[in-house]
């Protein structure tokens, strides 16, 4: 006698036996007991779920003639009149099943339409049963529309998909809808232990729970497993078997791995990595199995005392589940579920695990944050001190006329300017450090006559103070800097500098320049390139500039792209100016209590 495998021996024959879609069955059930019924019934849902079973169950109940040949329409058929022997043994001449994955084209739908015009030879209805539907073709749906709209009252339309998406809305507002759901781990596990009970199966309720998670929701895939894992283990189900047939990682493993992280333990994190690379284990049921415990922590941390008191692994999870904050448990299950999609991009799959579990480590909270904030620190200060300890109102210092400085920074030294006269401090005299609120005063140095130029070498020209206000402009406008950016302008607009070079231009400040020399700055030192500043002294060159560029990095106060920054935004305070005083616009703010909405003024620029 051939085998019968578990997923065909154990198809549920009534709706009483079907597990996991209680609201079909309640639906279906009540219409049938109240003779309510649809010509046309559309069931979706993932594979395995009971979409071709419930069309069974449900052609069995449209044409049960009871067991003493009187019966009618019914929600719980007999199961022994000759209607559904024949409708469960698949030879029913008025149930027909069309697989539309081969059946897919219009000529095969016509074909079967054509049956529609006959009544029912044996049973009380005819039922035609299309499975994946969504595979037919436009025009194969397009030929069944009129008889699936009206039929006759002797036919009946039963179809299933898996993706009702690739539906048309044509046939899906001629259908009644079902969705059957995916069924939960703890349902299949509960059907698996009456199968294999059934059956005289032994088996452990771990080795049944591999199996219902493993299942993804489908009943048929779980009894299959089963099927196999039967085989594998030689007549029973234990947990060892089982998990070394799915390829599952241990929770032990995973228990391992976790705690671990929580304790920073970065050695034991890539021994046990190691040990599943050893035991052949899949790395994407590593961060899966991760995943779970890392959910049950979450949920263990925000509503304690939720475990199942069967369930062997609650207390481990709450220990793990105290031992790490709630914060750090949510970074890490984001982490995993980011890592299993990362698993297929790398050439060995336990490296990415390495450096998925790793990543665990270096984004642990709190871990770096301290060190590096007192590194920048100690770094900014190291850089600081130096300018921070020469007293202000030194003779020689020079800046620029009409320009204050903020009263909370102390003075940052000048070189002195060699042309003025100078007085060294006295040998052996240390400088005070002068607290920012008590900074005196400082006078501003008489205003040079334009016409008296002098020549400074670029390299000791001294640094003016550019220390702005909060409430000036942002720009300190130059003589230098009018030049450079009108002569940045023209490079632009010939297009002889894109890309870094013109960002290079754009954010430079032309400080100083000499016959042959000229001498920019930038504030980040990203900008000071070699090949950038090289492009640009060609550019230069061809724009009748023969000049060796030297660039510095340093504070900027007067660029083309400040420059250009400053008019953009003096074009927008005149847009919104003009929309503000416009009378109209004030009418509807008073009278209509109207309000401008924040960013949507655009000055119109002219071309």
């Amino acid at each position: 006698m051939s085998y019968l495998v578990l997923a065909r021996k154990y198809r549920p024959r009534t709706f009483g036996q079907m597990v996991g879609q209680a609201h079909v069955v309640q639906a279906l059930s009540n219409a049938l007991d109240q003779q309510r019924l649809h010509h046309a019934y559309l069931f979706t849902g993932t594979r395995g779920v009971g979409k071709t079973t419930v069309a069974r169950i449900l052609a069995k109940s449209l044409n049960c003639q009871g067991a003493d040949g009187q019966g009618g329409i019914t929600s719980t058929p007999c199961g022994i009149c000759q209607a559904c022997t024949d409708i469960d043994s698949g030879r029913f001449v008025d149930y027909t099943e069309l697989d539309a994955a081969s059946n897919r084209g219009v000529d095969e739908v016509q074909s079967l339409l054509e049956q529609a015009v006959y009544k029912p030879v044996q049973g009380r209805f005819k039922v035609f049963m299309i499975d994946e539907v969504h595979m037919l073709t436009g025009h194969a749906f397009n030929a069944m529309l009129k008889t699936l709209e009206e039929p006759p009252e002797y036919l009946k339309f039963v179809l299933a998909t898996t993706d009702p998406q690739k539906v048309p809305v044509t046939v899906l507002s001629r259908c009644l809808q079902f969705n059957l759901r995916p069924m939960a781990p703890e349902t299949v596990q509960e059907h698996l232990a009456h199968v294999l009970e059934a059956e005289g199966v032994p088996a452990d309720a771990q080795a049944l729970r591999l199996l219902s998670r493993a299942a993804r929701g489908s009943m048929r895939d779980a009894l299959s497993l089963t099927d196999q894992a039967i085989a594998f283990g030689g007549g029973e189900l234990r947990e060892p078997a089982v998990r070394a047939m799915l390829g599952s990682v241990d929770r032990s493993h995973v228990f391992r791995l976790v705690e671990a992280l929580a304790q920073g333990d970065g050695k034991t994190v890539v021994e046990t990595s190691e040990a599943l690379r050893l035991h052949g284990l899949s790395a994407g049921a590593a961060l899966e199995e991760m995943s779970m415990v890392l959910q049950r922590m979450a949920v263990q941390q925000a509503v304690p005392d939720t475990g199942e008191p069967i369930d062997e692994e609650a207390a481990t999870i709450a220990r793990l589940a105290a031992s790490m904050p709630a914060d750090e448990t949510q970074l890490l299950y984001s982490i995993c579920l980011h890592g299993r999609a990362e698993l297929g991009l790398a050439p060995d799959e336990y490296a990415a695990l390495t450096m998925v579990l790793l990543r665990l480590l270096a984004f642990k909270p709190g871990a770096q944050e301290k060190k590096t904030l007192n590194d920048g620190v100690a770094g900014v200060a190291a850089r600081t001190r130096p300018a921070e300890s020469v007293a202000p109102g030194r003779p020689g210092s020079q800046r620029d006329p009409g320009v204050a400085s903020e009263p909370r920074r102390p003075a940052v030294s000048a070189q002195p300017n060699p042309g003025a006269p100078s007085q060294p401090a006295p040998p052996g005299h240390v400088l005070p450090v002068v607290e920012p609120r008590q900074t005196p005063p400082r006078t501003a140095a008489p205003a040079r006559d334009s016409g008296d130029v002098m020549g400074v070498p670029v390299r000791v020209q001294p640094e003016p103070l550019r220390e702005t206000p909060s409430h000036a402009p942002a720009v300190v406008p130059t003589a230098d800097g009018d030049f450079w950016s009108a002569t940045v302008q023209q490079l632009v607009q010939r297009e002889a500098i894109v890309a870094l070079v013109r960002e290079l231009a754009l954010q430079a400040q032309l400080v100083g320049r000499d016959e042959g020399h000229w001498m920019l700055r930038v504030e980040r030192e990203s900008l000071n390139q070699p090949a950038s500043r090289e492009r640009l002294r060609a550019a230069l060159h061809a724009a009748g500039h023969p000049v060796e560029l030297s660039v510095e990095v340093g504070p900027v106060t007067d660029s083309p792209a400040r420059r250009n920054a400053q008019a953009a935004a003096e074009r927008q305070q005149a847009a919104e100016q003009i929309i503000l005083s416009d009378p109209f616009v004030q009418q509807m703010q008073r009278d209509f209590g109207a309000k401008i909405v924040p960013g949507s003024i655009k000055p119109i620029e002219k071309h």
